[in-house]
């Protein structure tokens, strides 16, 4: 029993340091993990017929539901430069912060998703591996607020031939090294 709970403890400590990491990363505060080398970011507006700024992420999104993740659409200003798009999902709760889903090269041209496109993403797209090890949206359980951000790369998230798989954080370096434009849709917590 007591190696059960040290393991919980040990995968508890390693999603939070995965989470934190990731928060600053993904607010452009971390030397640790990279910094957007953008002089200025562009705005992306999001949004989505299922999700509405502020109010509760709807049911058929979380874990006790069926929908996988929710459709999103974005705009923006032309980027001359955009190679790519990124989608990060993560949540902020009172005692935690987790990553639920990051979809990453996805093609410039494409503006939006449709529903549970975990399950389909576009041609070419890649999803990153969670603190679980799962790749896919991983839909959210508990209170807290939940965020849908678009990112647009001016390059692609790469893995050097040879290398092994990327990580979570390898991948969120990247897109936090190549954003030219950003814009979120933020849920709080659960109907």
């Amino acid at each position: 029993m007591g190696l059960c709970n040290t393991a919980t403890r040990v995968r508890r400590i390693a999603v939070s340091v995965t989470a934190v990491t990731v928060a600053l990363a993904l607010s452009g505060c971390s030397s640790l993990i990279g910094r957007s080398q953008a002089e200025d970011i562009a705005e992306v507006n999001v949004s989505s017929p299922e999700l509405r700024e502020g109010e509760p992420l709807p049911r058929d999104y979380s874990c006790k539901g069926t929908q996988g993740s929710p459709p999103l659409r974005w705009s923006s200003q032309p980027l001359s430069k955009a190679k790519s798009i990124a989608i990060v999902v993560d949540s902020h709760t009172s005692s935690t912060s987790t990553v639920h889903w990051v979809l990453y090269n996805i093609p410039a041209t494409t503006t939006e998703l449709g529903p549970n496109a975990a399950e389909e993403p576009p041609e070419g797209a890649g999803q990153a591996p969670l603190p679980g090890g799962k790749a896919g949206y991983d839909p959210p359980c508990d209170p807290g607020s939940y965020r849908f951000t678009v990112y647009t790369l001016n390059g692609k998230v790469e893995r050097p031939e040879g290398a092994p798989p990327l990580d979570l954080p390898e991948i969120l370096k990247q897109i936090a090294d190549q954003t030219i434009a950003r814009g979120r849709l933020t849920a709080v917590d659960l109907q």
